[in-house]
This record gives C-alpha cells, sequence and structure tokens, in this order.
C-alpha cells in the first residue's frame, strides 16, 4: 500500500510540476486524436447524412457495415494497416509507418464508422416535417440536408465526442503502427502500457490520472448534450 501511496504522490507531482516528458506525451495525444477527430467527424457526418437521407443501391448494406464496424478491433486495424504502408506493402513508397500520420489514419478508422452511424441515427430520428417544410419553401437539395443536420446537432455532437472517446483510448492499432518512439509517435495510451512493463510506475500513474480525467470530461460533456437533447424534444 506505500508503494501505491507513493506513487500517486509522485504522478501528482508529475502534473503539478508540469514535467516535460508528460506534456509532450500528452500534447502529442491531443494532437493526433484531434486530428482524426475532425477528418473522422468530416467524413462520418456527410456518411450518415448521405445514409440517413439518400436513397441508393446498396445502402441497406453500407448501414449495417457502418454498424458492423463500430467494434473493429484495434489490432486487426493497426496489423492491416501495418502490412499497407510497410516497405513491401502498396502504400509503402509514402514512408507513413512509425509516424503521427500513420497513427492519425488508425484512429481515424476506428472513430469514423461509431460517428458515421450514430450520425446516421440521429439524422433519421428528426422530425419529417423539418424536410417537407424545407422543401415547401424551395430549399434545394443541399440547404435541405443542411436543415435536417442542424436540427439533429445535439446527436451528431455526441456522435463526434463518442468518436474521439474512442480515438484517444486507443492502443493496439498506433502502437502498431506509430512504434512509440519517444519524443515522436508516444502517446498517453501506448506509453501506460510502456511505463508499466518498465516499473515506471510514477509517469504511468501521472498520465493515467490525466487520461482518466479526459474519459470523465468527454463522458460529462456527452451526458450534458444527450439531456439537452432530450429536453428539446419534450
Amino acid at each position: 500500500m506505500d508503494s501505491i501511496y507513493e506513487g500517486f504522490v509522485k504522478a501528482f507531482n508529475l502534473i503539478i510540476t508540469l514535467d516535460p516528458e508528460l506534456l509532450n506525451i500528452l500534447f502529442m495525444s491531443l494532437r493526433v486524436s484531434g486530428s482524426a477527430l475532425i477528418i473522422a467527424a468530416l467524413l462520418g457526418v456527410a456518411a450518415g447524412a448521405v445514409t440517413a437521407l439518400r436513397t441508393f443501391p446498396l445502402r441497406d448494406s453500407m448501414i449495417s457495415f457502418l454498424h458492423a464496424c463500430m467494434g473493429l478491433p484495434s489490432v486487426l486495424v493497426g496489423l492491416l494497416l501495418y502490412l499497407i504502408l510497410s516497405r513491401s506493402g502498396p502504400l509503402g513508397f509514402m514512408a507513413l509507418l512509425y509516424t503521427p500520420s500513420a497513427m492519425i489514419l488508425a484512429q481515424i478508422i476506428l472513430a469514423f464508422p461509431i460517428i458515421a452511424s450514430l450520425s446516421h441515427s440521429a439524422i433519421t430520428a428528426v422530425d419529417p416535417l423539418i424536410r417537407q417544410t424545407a422543401r415547401t419553401l424551395g430549399a434545394t437539395p443541399l440547404q435541405e440536408t443542411a436543415a435536417v443536420v442542424h436540427e439533429a446537432r445535439f446527436g451528431i455532437f455526441s456522435a463526434a465526442i463518442a468518436g474521439f472517446g474512442r480515438a484517444i483510448s486507443e492502443v493496439g492499432a498506433v502502437l502498431l503502427v506509430g512504434g512509440n518512439i519517444a519524443g515522436f509517435t508516444r502517446v498517453m495510451t501506448t506509453t501506460i502500457a510502456l511505463e508499466t512493463d518498465k516499473g515506471n510506475f510514477e509517469l504511468a500513474m501521472a498520465i493515467g490520472i490525466i487520461l482518466l480525467a479526459v474519459s470523465l470530461t468527454i463522458n460529462i460533456a456527452l451526458y450534458r448534450i444527450q439531456r439537452r437533447t432530450a429536453v428539446g424534444r419534450v
């Protein structure tokens, strides 16, 4: 128990003193996951809107595929990306393996189906009268879609937050394609795994505390958005 207590004390000391290594890892995590979120949100909301508001061949199959991919095993994603980005892979010439770009790509793949599926559900739940009213007022198809997406904005925000939570908590895929290189591709989750294996529990616990704080913030924000959505529907 004494060693655990001492570990927590040293961990909080690293946070309070703004340890440079700790800050570098935190900023790298936010940079990678933030970039992945922006791209995944743009693609995911577009895919959610298209599958919810348009009819096209294989539409139902696409929706089922997006739902199925919400639970993609992260290690499998990392393995496939590794094979694609390695020197002998089809995209090896781009030299993306063991770079932040490869980690961002992995997180995009994991976050995209979550954002797309939840956005689809949010947009589908919008009252059909919104589309009919927009159409009656002479709105173009793009304006009609924008009106429905705006009405579903709280559900879409929830989807984005859920996608960010999936991205920033990822360890398997980013470890495989990022390599966990100190000062270059090391993020919070991979650092926790590495430092725990090395026995450096102080840094691991400090990062764990920060990751827990980020997770709690995400969940509180998601809860408040869902609550606001529920109040708006009453």
